[in-house]
């Protein structure tokens, strides 16, 4: 630790830790037709009718494209100290091949620059679900070549933010993009195919090695490279051999799919065993595995609420209530005989479990896993039905009380010998929910979105307070 920093105690956070927030381009840029950007993926499921809530979708959402500098000067207003957002691929390259569209990537030089003057430390995240509709249309994610065009895109936006960018994330929670949009089909593109699921996940690890070394040839070396994963923390229902061994195989499809081949180079001989009845696995060539298992720089950790599972229930009909949305089709191939169960305590508006020892355990996993690797909490955040009082003002004490949970779990994960140096709230504001539309609130900042006008929730200014102390504010200290 360098001198500088502020010794780890019971009660502070190192002075170097990272308090951000995060956002993603699809659920708040808009602007979905300007400055040469085409279609992705969520465009055209968002229009499907029938596929999100109230039909609503991306077109405007908070119509941060037009309103960057506004919300960047609200973060640092807050005394936010760093800010992950994501590049929307169809914006940068249209087609998903070919030449990028400046005007596309000037937006994002902009807001670097924006956020570069107000003291913040950006951190981009290359894919965060809004695959351009060109490559689902010749194949998406199942498809081989979508990471040879994922590694081209990395090297295009690396090359003209690496100079200003230090912290980069190629992808975000690649077990949605596989298994919510290619199993069980309730996110973008909706389809629902579990073979075609196994190979996007095994074409989004290999988009994830090609485009880390893209990267790291189109970037000065200080810059550091990593990944997202929503890891699930599993807990079996009892310690039965059957229940041991069903929450072994969520694990392997929810953790080991990803952390396997990209930490260890290798995917669990468990997880080939669980589903060789849908797929022989041989679309893993030679060579795949040494691609995938580059390097890391750090790891990003998504936490939400943890699973509780058990061997199937006769009287169940699959895994349904795991949390992922409502479809007949589920979205963990191989897992028909495992039963989901809602795991005790106070829940979100999301119907999510709290419980804030799931982030310690997780953060204390991979710890163990990637020992020397460096943490980061790149998302966790709570929905709740936030509304303003007559003066204006939303309170929020249920998500502050979440947040400092949360934050209090990463800090007893330091003290225990976690290298945990940044979290990042989602989210900085209210938005487009994926297939939920806008009827869930996530925000630190409410948004009127009829006036699309922003204000701070009392939970952004509580944790506004943590990140200018370092340490976390009492639960009831916002008025």
């Amino acid at each position: 630790m360098p001198e500088s920093e502020t010794p780890v105690t019971p009660v502070t956070f190192p002075s170097a830790f990272l308090w951000g927030a995060a956002t993603s381009a699809y659920q708040i840029e808009g602007a979905v037709r300007e400055d040469g950007r085409t279609p992705s993926i969520w465009d055209t499921f968002s229009h499907t009718p029938g596929k999100t809530a109230g039909g609503e979708h991306g077109d405007i959402a908070v119509d941060h494209y037009h309103r960057y500098r506004d919300d960047v000067a609200l973060m640092a207003d807050l005394g936010l100290t760093a800010y992950r957002f994501s590049i929307s691929w169809s914006r940068v390259q249209p087609t998903g091949r070919g030449p990028a569209v400046q005007r596309g990537l000037d937006f994002y030089r902009r807001l670097v620059d924006e956020l570069l003057a107000h003291g913040i430390k950006p951190a981009v995240t290359l894919y965060h679900w809004d695959l351009p509709q060109e490559l689902e249309d010749a194949g998406g994610w199942p498809e081989r070549d979508t990471a040879y065009r994922f590694a081209e895109y990395a090297q295009i936006v690396g090359e003209a933010l690496g100079d200003r960018v230090e912290q980069w994330i190629t992808l975000n929670e690649p077990w949605c993009a596989a298994f919510l949009g290619y199993a069980s089909g309730v996110h973008a593109p909706g389809r629902t195919d579990p073979a075609a699921s196994l190979r996007a996940a095994h074409t989004l690890n290999l988009a994830h090695g090609l485009g880390t070394s893209a990267l790291r040839a189109s970037m000065p070396a200080r810059n550091s490279v990593a990944l997202s994963l929503n890891s699930s923390v599993v807990r079996p229902f009892s310690q039965d051999p059957a229940d041991l061994a069903a929450a072994q195989k969520i694990d392997d499809l929810a953790n080991g799919v990803f952390h396997g081949p990209i930490l260890h180079g290798a995917y669990p001989q468990t997880l080939f065993a669980a589903t060789e009845l849908i797929t022989d696995w041989s679309f893993v060539e030679d060579g795949d595995l040494a691609l995938i298992n580059q390097p890391l720089d750090a790891l990003g950790l998504n936490y939400y609420t943890p699973a509780l599972v058990s061997a199937a229930d006769p009287e169940a009909a699959g895994p349904r209530a795991d949390g992922h949305g409502s479809s007949d089709h589920s979205p963990w191939p191989g897992a028909d005989d495992v039963t989901f169960h809602q795991t005790p305590g106070e829940r979100t508006e999301m119907g999510w479990t709290i419980d804030p020892t799931g982030l310690h355990d997780l953060i204390m996993r991979y710890t163990r896993e990637a020992p020397g690797l460096p943490l980061y909490i790149t998302e966790n955040g709570a929905a709740y039905d936030d509304k303003p009082d007559p003066d204006g003002r939303v309170h929020d004490p249920e998500r502050i009380s979440y947040l400092h949970g949360h934050l209090a779990a990463v800090r007893r994960a330091i003290a225990d010998g976690a290298d945990v140096r940044g979290y990042y709230l989602w989210s900085l504001l209210d938005n487009f929910e994926w297939a939920y539309g806008y009827e869930k609130r996530f925000g630190a900042v409410y948004v009127d979105y009829t006036t699309l006008e922003r204000t701070p929730k009392s939970s952004a200014l509580w944790y506004g307070r943590a990140a200018r102390t370092g340490t976390l504010p009492e639960v009831h200290s916002i008025p």
